[in-house]
């Protein structure tokens, strides 16, 4: 079958689908990944074939210009769904959403072009990351089955559905969903019409494991998290046992390329550590490394490790919670100290906190005396390391890609009879 994966160009959201790309086409399919210019190298490097569609989107462009206002906004959408939010809270976090985020990411330009190749090119299935709605679209237009491939828990749902339950009580003038604007709007330039499963998907792959997978109520193929950091060199240094505890830290790849700011101060981070006696590996680019006042003598600093080389031979890590460090690390049986303060990176935490596999750390409750206090729990105390290869456990016992893909085939099968 042919089949067409898209991703709007955020290296951290692609990365998540390229282990199933590489299953694809092992398994003789056609596979082509669709997404902005900027993603071009990242497709190519992994050894996949691109298709540049549209001009790149403009939303890292927003981030800088409204600087601490936006990012305040997004720390202030409850995507745990603990907070009970009302439906006036639910709709601004929708409004703010689409208009800063989801239309920002699928503009104009990209969903035309994306349309145009997938009728074209008639994939049998449309793969695309939950947040590149164009994906939804563009198989509608063909006809193709599509599905989304979930690198985190999924709180757009959640959310969304918490939004819609509580819409459905008002009176129908009162309705107000700019997703559902958004979406109907940019259907009806292909001749197609507005439903919920253009923001759901058909079914789900999901890579979370049990424990931390949310229920959807959507038809869902589980799938294990196999790490894929990019081009990958394994150090010299690293192929040296540690001669200490080794402790990775590192703040993701999505805090390089856009100008969201760090969520925990680098200086407070190696006060914390600095006469530990440990071996800490920082993963900083030139900018972040500016913002260090001195680097400690544990610490070792460097620009780029895999980390699915580096974590397997860590004793613990300390990261933001994104979820390609987050399931690297939970992959690799890790304890984790995650310091999060929005996205779904502060689910995640709760839930590895939950699990007992690591702590989680708020941003604006840090201190170089909690961090410090915590990361040496995480070093000491047995039960951590038990309850993080209990999660290894789990993930390793999901299906792989490979034996996800008979999985999709009959999916797209059925796909085919249901059209007739």
């Amino acid at each position: 079958m042919r089949v067409l994966i898209t991703s709007l160009a955020v290296e951290a959201h692609f990365n998540g689908a390229v282990p199933l790309a590489w299953a694809l086409r092992a398994a003789g399919h056609e596979v082509r990944v669709a997404s902005h210019p900027a993603l071009t190298e990242s497709i190519t490097r992994a050894g996949l074939t691109a298709v540049l569609v549209g001009t790149d989107h403009v939303h890292h462009e927003l981030v800088r210009d409204l600087g601490a206002e936006l990012d305040t906004f997004y720390r202030d959408i409850d995507f745990t769904g603990e907070r009970g939010d009302d439906y006036v809270a639910l709709k601004g976090a929708n409004t703010l959403l689409t208009a800063t985020f989801y239309a920002q990411a699928n503009n104009d330009s990209m969903v035309d072009e994306l349309v145009d190749f997938a009728r074209y090119w008639q994939p049998d299935l449309v793969i695309w990351e939950p947040f590149t709605f164009a994906g939804a679209v563009a198989a509608r237009a063909c006809g193709a089955a599509h599905a989304r491939l979930l690198w985190g828990p999924d709180l757009f749902l959640r959310m969304r559905t918490a939004f819609r339950q509580r819409m459905e009580l008002l009176p129908a003038e009162s309705h107000d969903d700019s997703l559902e604007e958004w979406l109907t709007w940019t259907l009806d330039r292909f001749g197609c019409a507005f439903d919920e499963e253009v923001v759901v998907g058909q079914w789900n792959i999901d890579q979370m494991p049990p424990g931390v997978r949310l229920p959807s109520g959507r038809p869902t193929v589980p799938m294990r998290y196999v790490p894929y950091n990019g081009r990958a060199v394994v150090p010299a240094w690293l192929r040296e046992p540690p001669r200490r505890p080794r402790v990775c830290l590192t703040l993701g790849i999505t805090s390089r390329d856009t100008d969201h700011p760090n969520p925990v101060s680098l200086d407070e981070v190696f006060e914390a550590v600095s006469d530990l006696d440990i071996e800490v590996v920082a993963t900083l680019d030139a900018a972040q490394r500016a913002e260090v006042t001195r680097v400690p003598d544990n610490t070792r600093v460097v620009d780029f490790v895999p980390l699915h080389a580096l974590l397997p031979g860590c004793s613990a890590a300390i990261h933001h919670g994104g979820a390609g460090t987050w399931s690297t690390a939970a992959a690799s049986g890790v304890p984790q100290l995650v310091i999060a303060g929005m996205w779904d990176n502060v689910y995640r935490a709760r839930r590895l906190a939950d699990l007992g596999a690591g702590l989680f750390l708020p941003p604006d409750e840090l201190t170089a005396a909690g961090l410090r206090d915590g990361l040496e729990q995480l070093l000491t105390k047995p039960s951590f390391r038990e309850d993080a290869r209990r999660l290894q456990a789990v993930i390793a016992a999901e299906p792989s890609p490979a034996d996800v893909v008979p999985t999709l085939a009959e999916l797209v099968g059925r796909h085919r009879g249901a059209r007739g």
